[in-house]
């Protein structure tokens, strides 16, 4: 029996729309919290690794509860789980702001918020794409998505920047956890008709029978260690960058035209990736990113630091940035289906959460004990090299389910 949901699909445009702007909301709040370590560090009189290690816990439980937002997104509709992840967001926001010691910011920053980011991110909206959109389409609209997830730190880094510069870190918090309440009305155009109350569209597996089909499989296991690797580069960037121009003397305004740098030219990157995974061999693509990643980030370290060549390396990693997305979980649609996308999509996710865990507190923890991030760009570079490397045997086709034995 197929596992498609008896029920006429939502308008493509509909989901594009009201999926890109929740991403956009979600991704560009989650991208400019690198801009609050140095205001919240001073003022509460914290070391860089107390505050690494609160964003480390965010990703860590972003990546390990987006497993079971996904199986809830798979059984009760996207709909739900982003209303209530949208609240988890405004609260932990509020509560990042006041939280007067370092064990409250890793309650409210690192635990509340990855909670929120697990069902208002790409796992969520994946799951409702791959449901609803053809598969001829479905790496495009990916890459849609993921655009905007790039966009939305184009968007909202300068605005971020300024708000912290105007109204302070504190107002500038709490402005953006109302914001982050606009998910709630937008996912109401999310809202599948195939889910009422408790039931769900009928699959040809159970939760357990897909996630120990998908564990057992090598290809899966490899994709899974190539995004442990994005995790850890794209975060350490993402949140130790602008650190690391103060270090060296940059002006503050560098740091932040630097992420939205990286965030528009990942726009165009995120699109290029999800189109051409109609097309090319994915694993192609995803190692070709990882290799590229790795060359562009040691041209970077040999070259004089300039805010010209930092808005260049910006430009160019942002190409790179989170163009993994759209053909890592198209795959995962293609090899596995799409009955169960959202909760394979988290399993993916969580090995990238993993990395992103281990690069944001080892910027922090070394920097500490060292006074520099040169090892973790070393690490960085290293990883983007494996990274390639496992991605290359990979199997692209549809598993077969009655061959499990021969599958690779």
């Amino acid at each position: 029996m197929s596992s498609a949901a008896p029920h006429r699909p939502l308008p493509m445009f509909q989901i594009l729309l009201c999926g890109a702007l929740i991403v956009t909301l979600s991704m560009g709040v989650r991208h400019g919290f690198g801009l609050w370590l140095q205001p919240m560090i001073s003022d509460n009189n914290w070391t860089r690794e107390h505050f690494s290690l609160a964003m480390a816990i965010q990703n860590l439980t972003w990546g390990f509860t987006g497993i079971f937002a996904g199986m809830l997104a798979d059984r009760f509709g996207a709909f739900k789980v982003l209303v209530v992840c949208a609240l988890f967001y405004a609260l932990g926001l509020v509560g990042m702001a006041y939280s007067p010691t370092p064990t409250l910011l890793a309650l409210t920053c690192g635990v509340l918020i990855g909670l929120a980011q697990a069902g208002t991110t790409y796992a969520v909206i994946y799951g409702v794409i791959g449901r609803n959109i053809d598969p001829e389409k479905r790496s495009w609209a990916m890459g849609i998505a993921a655009a905007a997830g790039s966009f939305g730190q184009f968007l909202m880094l300068p605005l971020e920047g300024w708000m912290i510069s105007t109204l302070g870190w504190q107002q500038a918090l709490v402005w953006l956890s109302l914001a982050t309440l606009l998910i709630i009305p937008l996912a109401i155009g999310l809202r599948e008709p195939g889910f009422h109350g408790s039931a769900a569209p009928k699959r040809d597996q159970s939760i357990g029978e897909a996630m120990q089909e998908a564990l057992r499989y090598p290809s899966f296991l490899l994709l899974m260690g190539g995004y442990f690797v994005c995790g850890f580069q794209v975060v350490f960037i993402g949140v130790h960058m602008p650190s690391y121009l103060r270090d060296y003397g940059m002006p503050t305004e560098v740091a932040s035209y630097s992420l939205a740098l990286i965030g528009l030219f990942n726009v165009f990157g995120s699109y290029l990736t999800g189109a051409l995974g109609q097309k090319l061999s994915k694993k192609y693509i995803l190692a070709s990113i990882y290799i590229a990643r790795s060359v562009v980030i040691t041209i970077f370290l040999l070259a004089p630091l300039t805010p010209t060549s930092v808005y260049i390396f910006s430009a160019v990693i942002g190409f790179l940035w989170l163009s993994t997305v759209p053909p890592t979980n198209a795959m995962v649609a293609q090899i596995f289906g799409v009955a169960h996308l959202s909760m394979l999509g988290g399993f993916v996710f969580f090995s990238h959460q993993v990395g992103s865990f281990l690069g944001v507190w080892l910027g922090g923890a070394l920097y500490d004990s060292t006074g520099s991030y040169d090892i973790v760009w070393y690490i960085a570079i290293a990883l983007g090299v494996l990274a390639a490397g496992l991605n290359l045997p990979i199997r692209e086709s549809a598993i077969q389910r009655g061959l499990r034995a021969r599958a690779a």
